[in-house]
């Protein structure tokens, strides 16, 4: 009777032992919490004195002809707009490109080419291409549209700023699209709905959270991009919006302005990157308001 009860109940542990487990237990999880914590402290120390540094020395510049003047020689007092218009443009240029083929290659590789040969090619090429420096876009992109024409454009930046778009919205949109559930599929199918209906009154409005999510990452790492737009657009100190000539952008303006021996131009750098800081987060917290999930 007494084996019986011994396998019901299992092995009987000794409190003693039991104690001292429970105690190292607890000095382990006290440990890892310490060291979470002073990770995340150092991480908000360091970010703090960095967004410290850009409100220190970027809102000293700040003022109604940085948005009102265009890039002048130094001394004269200018301010950013050419550049401001600039960035706006082909920022828009490639989000609006990468975008949809973003969208699309990611539909494809969840809906369409799962488990295939085929998909897993793309599915490499798009992490490569998402994990290449930012150069070598630039690079690609002026043997491509810079230098068989012989010349810089804004057209030729908008569309390197693509490239870099392409690979965060296909990660983004095939990852939120495979965490919809199959019964939601097998529902509109069941309905009589063809696939690509079920994919696009379905899958995307179950996924707009995510995707969209992923669109914004986009725009903000090309927002503040240097490298591709050196090879591309180059940069124009002068007022100019035509898609065929160089254009000025704040990326490449705060590079050469930063560098500069002259301060004003050291000053506008500043007032250059915290714009783009306040861009960035001011495009998040709409996209947040407006994304908000609704009753």
């Amino acid at each position: 009777m007494s084996g019986v009860v011994s396998a019901m109940t299992g092995p009987r542990r000794d409190p003693a032992v039991a104690d001292r487990l429970s105690r190292r237990r607890r000095r382990m999880n006290r440990l890892v919490k310490g060291l979470c914590t002073g990770a995340t402290l150092v991480g908000l120390v360091f970010l703090g004195l960095i967004l410290g540094t850009l409100l220190w020395l970027g809102f000293g510049g700040l003022h109604w002809s940085v948005f009102t003047e265009a890039t002048k020689p130094p001394g004269s007092h200018g301010g950013l707009l050419n550049a401001i218009v600039g960035s706006l443009i082909q920022t828009l240029i490639g989000t609006a490109v990468g975008t949809p083929v973003g969208i699309m290659v990611g539909t494809y590789l969840s809906e369409y080419a799962a488990g295939t040969r085929l998909g897993d090619a793309v599915r490499f090429v798009s992490d490569v291409l998402l994990s290449a420096p930012s150069i070598l876009i630039g690079l690609f992109v002026y043997q491509v549209l810079v230098s068989p024409f012989g010349a810089f454009s804004g057209i030729a930046g908008g569309l390197a700023l693509a490239v870099i778009v392409v690979p965060i919205v296909v990660r983004t949109t095939e990852d939120m699209l495979r965490l919809i559930p199959v019964e939601l599929r097998e529902a509109a199918v069941a309905l009589g709905a063809p696939k690509w209906k079920s994919i696009v009154l379905v899958c995307y409005p179950a996924a707009r959270d995510g995707i969209a999510t992923g669109v914004l990452l986009a725009v903000a790492r090309i927002a503040g991009e240097t490298a591709p737009l050196l090879f591309t657009s180059l940069g124009n100190l002068n007022w100019s919006i035509s898609l065929t000539r160089p254009m000025s952008s704040l990326p490449v303006t705060i590079y050469q302005y930063a560098g500069s021996a002259f301060e004003d131009w050291v000053q506008l750098a500043w007032v250059g990157a915290l714009l783009i800081t306040l861009g960035v987060l001011a495009l998040n917290i709409v996209a947040r308001v407006l994304l908000r999930p609704r009753r």
